[in-house]
């Protein structure tokens, strides 16, 4: 077997083990490794071989995670996009990240892991999209680009926690992305309404 071949058969067992460790510990956070083995249908010594401890295993999803989201929101093209499309599509792409893997964006870790360096990253390309918004009239004068992310983030977060609640409703990631960010821009009253 040429060795391009056993890295590409090792990657997929990664795969497979991050992503079955993904649905047991967001089912079952004190999940052992055996049951994540179980899970993953490799044996507990395949696990063992890939990621020395659980803390390990954890590691390496949080980290596989935080690429996804920064891979999801790079798909949106903040840069370029117009600010108001490249938020929506954020929003969406994000929401699908989060959804599929929920235990691992909210894992905690040690400070200064690779995962953290992503995901700060990823707080300052948000801050750079919010700021674009703002220039081109999107928000509010007065409203600044890190309270804009901290509303923002906190609708993504009770988004996600209502839908781990109810995981048998259907969920449309771009209906809640248009919803989400209409919340965001608009706020929830009628328009209209002053104090």
């Amino acid at each position: 077997m040429s060795e391009t071949r056993l890295r590409a058969d090792s990657a997929r067992t990664v795969q497979t083990i991050l992503e079955a460790a993904e649905r047991t510990l967001n089912r079952k956070p004190t999940a052992t490794m055996e049951e994540i083995a179980a899970a993953a249908g490799v044996a507990r010594t395949t696990v063992h071989r890939r990621f020395a401890t659980r803390e390990a295993l954890i590691a390496a999803l949080a980290l596989w995670a935080a690429q996804q989201m920064s891979d999801a929101v790079d798909a949106a093209r903040p840069e370029t996009t117009p600010p108001l499309i490249a938020l929506y599509q954020a929003t969406a792409n994000a929401l699908a990240v989060k959804l599929s893997w929920g235990f691992a964006t909210n894992a905690t870790l040690a400070p200064g892991n690779e995962a953290e360096r992503i995901q700060a990253g990823i707080v300052e390309r948000c801050d750079r999209l919010f700021e674009r918004l703002a220039d081109a009239g999107g928000l509010r004068p007065g409203v600044t680009s890190l309270w804009a992310r901290r509303v923002y983030y906190a609708l993504i977060h009770e988004v996600c926690q209502d839908a781990a609640a109810h995981p048998d409703t259907p969920f449309d990631a771009d209906a809640v992305a248009t919803q989400l960010v209409e919340t965001l821009l608009h706020g929830v009253g009628t328009p209209g309404t002053t104090l």
